[in-house]
């Protein structure tokens, strides 16, 4: 078995293990593409927590959803993250690794926690894909998102054998 099918049925398993299966990709919610590749970098649109279609977690964290919640908003973003990149590449075999991550997190005044909001997309990143999930990373506060996401994650990726 080669390296490569040996990390694509990692990434795999290690999803079945937390009970998840890779998604469809999202659709963009307007007049853009949801991935762009220039050379070896995929530029990945805002995802969101979206599950079959609908927004999950919505509202501000710290005053509509909890930290928790916002953790776990983060992850199914990062999930929608990783099935982008998927559907790209036709797999995980070429995806050298997730350079920079940006999340943007809606939040209540006052509240400050939103780098650990987005440690909840950075944890579960680590965890499924390993080394490959070493990435930069900034972190944003909006009082309001876009369909009242309460995480919107935007991402870099370097490509092997553009």
């Amino acid at each position: 078995m080669s390296n490569a099918t040996t990390f694509e049925s990692s990434v795999m398993h290690q999803l079945a293990a937390r009970g998840l299966a890779l998604p469809d990709p999202p659709k963009p919610l307007g007049s853009y593409t949801a991935v762009n590749q220039a050379g070896h970098l995929l530029f990945i649109s805002g995802q969101l927590p979206l599950a079959e279609g609908k927004v999950v977690w919505q509202g501000q964290i710290g005053r509509h959803l909890t930290l928790e919640e916002g953790r776990r908003a983060a992850e199914l973003a990062a999930l929608n993250v990783l099935a982008q990149i998927h559907a790209h590449l036709g797999g995980f075999e070429r995806l050298d690794h997730i350079v920079r991550l940006e999340g943007h997190v809606t939040s209540a005044d006052g509240w400050l926690q939103q780098p650990a909001v987005i440690d909840g997309a950075s944890d579960f990143l680590a965890d499924v894909l390993g080394p490959r999930a070493g990435h930069a990373r900034a972190v944003y506060s909006h009082f309001q998102q876009p369909a009242n996401a309460a995480v919107i994650l935007v991402a870099i990726a370097q490509v092997r054998g553009a």
